[in-house]
């Protein structure tokens, strides 16, 4: 593999007003994504915490800019192997890619 671009991320876990704690990933000042706050009571916070609760180990960040929302939200999920077939048949609402071998590319050394 060939770096092509590099960045400088902080992992912060902060306390809002409301006392919820949450994972904030600064790429640079002004410019971060901030954790679904799962103790909301809107449309996201609440499918947030039914998510977390089959996959705890699932995030949805959103994107903020300028103190302003983009509208852009990262999720994933950090899953054991016997996981992984449960959470990508609820994406893909299908379990059709079952059918194709379960293949591991090879890791490239890294070039700096």
């Amino acid at each position: 593999m060939e770096v092509l671009k590099e960045w400088d991320v902080k992992v912060k876990l902060v306390k809002t007003k409301r006392g919820a704690l949450l994972h904030m990933i600064e790429l640079e000042p002004g410019h971060f994504y901030l954790e679904q706050n799962p103790l909301k009571e809107s449309k996201y916070g609440v499918a947030y915490r039914k998510i977390k609760d089959r996959f705890p180990e699932f995030y949805m960040f959103w994107e903020i800019k300028n103190n302003r929302y983009t509208g852009k939200l990262l999720a994933g999920a950090f899953l054991e192997k016997k996981e992984i077939d449960d959470f990508i048949t609820l994406l893909a609402q299908t379990e059709d890619f079952k059918k194709f071998e379960d293949i591991l590319e090879e890791i490239e050394e890294m070039e700096e």
